[in-house]
């Protein structure tokens, strides 16, 4: 992998436009040829273009010490969109979301206002999830521009935060190669990151970005997959998060006997300053989750650490967050004196309920503490229970509760949620 240096570099504009425009001829080819007739004898429905919906209620209550009022959110996402069928490679998704509050203003979006309550990060807005073309002339390569989720591995680095309920998505190319078999390699270029606080919100969009994103990865049988990824990561509107960040991840899972197997993981990374950052700093990342599954039971313990020194810390803000330390999201933003989570996940596969995939129930135990000091920053304990109603249709309560010491403040969440896809 080849180090970058700290100053800032851009892919040449004129790269960036040649790949934008060499899509928009395939792009106008593409429309027309999804205007002119098919005739009946030869039209299927692979060959026509695939309408989708999906809804997605959800109550989620916030209970905060300091915040003298609990939060209520009652929130409803539409989401509509078409995909086509390939056409000689090219094919392409469009995608809207109508978000709407479906009961009292009782909780702060971030952009309505309401700051005697708690935040829910769910704003009503009306916007463009999605658009992109996708061209993949063989099964090697695939080359993706448009605005569009991107989910890289677990997540930690870079990811659409699914859970809230406005997506995060890159305006961005991206091109991907498979070299062999179990080998691959990515490289994206964003101009602009569409957040999850909507629009309306001064932190709701991220313009004029310069964002790299490169990551390979290969298959090493029998031990699993190595990961290797260089983010550059340049924010004008939020210059404390221009970061460059080097790693690698490894993952894998051995079967001991009938039910009963290990699962693994080491991920190790550094992040230092880049460009416009006004503050100088290199901080480590490690991540060490042992695991082992027993039937329909799965454990893992895990150490994760963020590095910090009191005044600057590692941070991942293209990642879905909620995914990790602590569903009530006290450490969306790694303290300065770092992060270390120490952690248990359990996993159930209780059984089929209502359909034939079954329902799980998952636990969570973390523990938090400094890097830097060795403060005792607090606990958290969570629970989350999914339940499949149809094929269709799923349902979902989870429950969180961190208790702080010389962090933040006791918060309780709960969520009860149901979706639909169709």
């Amino acid at each position: 992998m080849v180090c970058m240096s700290h100053a800032r570099f851009r892919l040449p504009i004129a790269l960036s436009a040649s790949v934008l425009f060499a899509l928009l001829p395939a792009t106008s080819a593409l429309a027309q040829a999804a205007a002119t007739p098919i005739p009946a004898p030869a039209r299927e429905a692979s060959d026509a273009v695939t309408p989708y919906l999906n809804a997605r209620y959800r109550l989620e209550t916030v209970d905060q010490q300091g915040i003298a009022k609990s939060a209520t959110a009652s929130t409803l996402r539409l989401r509509a969109g078409a995909r086509t069928a390939a056409w000689h490679g090219l094919s392409a998704v469009i995608e809207g979301d109508a978000i709407l509050r479906v009961g009292p203003k009782d909780y702060n979006d971030t952009v309505n206002g309401g700051v005697a309550f708690p935040v829910v990060a769910d704003p009503s807005d009306i916007l463009l999830n999605q658009a992109y073309v996708r061209w993949e002339p063989v099964r090697q390569l695939e080359v993706i521009g448009g605005r569009h989720a991107v989910n890289f591995d677990n997540q930690r680095w870079v990811g659409s935060v699914d859970w809230r309920q406005n997506d995060q998505t890159l305006d961005a190319v991206r091109i991907g190669i498979v070299p062999a078999a179990g080998t691959r390699i990515d490289y994206a270029y964003s101009w602009r990151v569409n957040r999850v606080f909507g629009k309306d919100s001064p932190q709701g969009i991220w313009p004029d970005s310069d964002i790299h994103l490169l990551r390979g990865s290969t298959t090493l049988a029998p031990l699993g997959t190595l990961i290797a990824y260089g983010y550059w990561l340049d924010i004008p509107a939020a210059p404390a998060l221009s970061s460059r960040t080097l790693g690698l991840r490894l993952t894998g899972e051995q079967p001991l006997s009938d039910g009963l197997r290990i699962h693994y993981a080491a991920e190790y990374a550094r992040q230092s300053d880049l460009s416009i950052n006004p503050r100088n700093f290199a901080h480590d990342y490690l991540l060490l989750e042992p695991g082992i599954g027993i039937g329909p039971v799965t454990i893992r313990v895990g150490y994760e650490r963020l590095e910090g020194d009191g005044i600057t810390a590692l941070q991942t803000p293209l990642a879905t967050l909620h995914a990790f330390n602590g569903w009530t999201d006290r450490f969306l933003t790694t303290p300065p004196s770092g992060l270390r989570d120490l952690y248990a996940d359990v996993q159930w596969r209780i059984g089929s309920l209502f359909t034939s995939t079954p329902a799980t129930l998952r636990f969570q135990l973390h523990d938090f503490n400094a890097t830097h000091g060795g403060a005792d920053y607090g606990r958290e304990v969570g629970s989350w229970l999914t339940v499949p109603v149809t094929r269709q249709i799923s349902a979902a309560f989870k429950l969180s509760h961190y208790e702080a010491d010389a962090f933040a403040t006791d918060t309780t969440k709960s969520w009860f949620s149901v979706e639909a896809r169709f």
